[in-house]
């Protein structure tokens, strides 16, 4: 149009090119950093459980107001899961089951938690950007970033933590005896549900049913699990 067109210079595309790989690895790096994996206390007691041979169960809500209902259905299958791959067999009914599983989930309504870095303002938490702006990486002396001196001072953050928790009580129905009391809390910035419970499920089954009286610290990543004795 006009004769008119515009040619941008190799060595600024190369440059550009570079620029935004170097910041899209930075975020990358940044999201990675951020995914903590899931931890939770757990305090188990026991008495001495039946050998699974043969042995059967059911789960139950602790509160009947949560009998039958979907939400319950899908916590219990969870616990009854980690239950069959100990040998032990559901019934079909609670009054057909050696063992009564007593299940019971919540979480509260949150508190708010405050965090503060010091000198972390503009792109810092990324690395190459200091609190002053400007690309530390050279190319032969471009930079882009901020440098307004406003941006330097200290990364408030405020955000809101959640307790979840669950408890589990296992009786012999024929005796009546109490075999089993566990509890697992955790802590994290999620208050659903149908995340903290599995997990916690997860984590009470960890080498379960563990010694009684002891309170361990269990943390759980992908396809990895660690158990730390809290004192």
């Amino acid at each position: 149009m006009n004769g008119v067109h515009t040619v941008t210079s190799p060595s600024k595309s190369r440059v550009r090119r570079a620029g935004s790989a170097l910041f899209v690895s930075a975020v990358a790096l940044g999201l990675a950093a951020c995914a903590t994996p899931f931890k939770a206390d757990v305090s188990r007691f026991s008495a001495q459980l039946p050998a699974p041979q043969g042995k059967t169960f059911a789960v139950v809500p602790e509160d009947p107001q949560l009998a039958g209902g979907l939400e319950f259905s899908l916590y219990a299958d969870a616990v009854a899961g980690e239950l069959g791959e100990l040998g032990y067999n559901r019934a079909t009914s609670p009054e057909n089951a050696d063992m009564l599983v007593r299940f019971d989930y919540s979480v509260d309504n949150g508190r708010e938690r405050i965090r503060t870095r010091p000198g972390a303002g503009g792109f810092g938490a990324f690395g190459p950007w200091g609190p002053w702006g400007g690309w530390r990486g050279g190319f032969g002396g471009w930079g882009f970033g901020f440098n307004d001196p406003f941006l330097g001072g200290p990364d408030v953050r405020s955000y809101t933590i959640y307790t979840g928790e669950i408890d589990m009580k296992i009786d012999d129905t024929q005796t009546g005896e109490r075999l089993f009391e566990g509890r697992a809390e955790s802590v994290s910035r999620s208050n659903r549900l149908q995340t903290i419970v599995p997990n916690l499920v997860d984590a009470m089954f960890t080498d379960f049913p563990g010694n009684s009286g002891e309170t361990l610290r269990i943390t759980i990543r992908d396809d990895e699990k660690s158990v730390r004795r809290e004192d």
